[in-house]
């Protein structure tokens, strides 16, 4: 997936490329500091998502994606929160507010190569997991279920298991809903893995996992996936 920066603070431009090197689908090709320098860029070039600063000096944000013909996918980076509303009515694809986290960072990528993929016509079978400061990539299939702990998911592999800074709202963004489905708080699992179900819980290999109060009609889902 290819990708350019625009912000006026060097600075900025620096963590953006700090992070996106540490993100292998994803391929920066340039960064601008000068707004209008870009133009021709993305007139030329084939670029998927924009990683843009809102509050620039001469052009802010929202103003040069007026400018545009063909508009990629937009990620704002900003510092001012209240812009945040502007920028979504563009059908931005995320905001991330400065200073952000390579996790926060990382969230958003993830969420662009679903999305570019989805209009390719293409299915991803996988997902990129942060594990310290490295990220590893682990096929759908080979996920059994996924437990959460305050801010961190421990992913539960057919060999193995990985543990990950993030949160159950993070992961369910990127999740495929018709591979996964919650059934508690602290529970995310794989249809295709569960062995059995009970009145409150289900099983995959021989390991039980409850059904929260509040996921109950997901049950439904599960037994209807089953017998499909």
């Amino acid at each position: 997936m290819t990708a350019i920066a625009i912000d006026d603070e060097p600075k900025a431009l620096e963590v953006i490329e700090i992070h996106a090197s540490k993100i292998p689908f994803l391929d920066l090709k340039a960064t601008f500091t000068d707004a209008f320098e870009a133009i021709p860029y993305l007139q030329n070039n084939k670029i998927d998502l924009i990683f843009l600063d809102i509050k620039m000096p001469d052009i802010s944000g929202i103003e040069f994606v007026h400018c545009l013909q063909k508009v990629p996918m937009v990620i704002f980076t900003t510092a001012y929160s209240e812009y945040a509303v502007q920028g979504f009515e563009l059908d931005a694809l995320d905001y991330l507010l400065k200073p952000f986290s390579l996790a926060r960072f990382m969230k958003a990528c993830n969420k662009a190569l679903s999305i570019k993929q989805l209009k390719e016509g293409e299915e991803r079978d996988f997902i990129f997991i942060k594990t310290g400061y490295e990220e590893e990539k682990v096929f759908f299939d080979d996920i059994l279920y996924i437990e959460a702990e305050g801010n961190y998911l421990t992913f539960m592999l057919k060999n193995g298991k990985l543990l990950s800074r993030q949160t159950m709202s993070d992961i369910l963004q990127v999740l495929p809903e018709k591979l996964f489905v919650r059934i508690h708080r602290s529970y995310i699992i794989a249809y295709s893995k569960v062995e059995k179900i009970a009145r409150q819980t289900v099983s995959i290999q021989g390991i039980e996992i409850p059904i929260g109060a509040s996921y109950e009609d997901n049950l439904d889902l599960i037994k209807d996936r089953l017998k499909g």
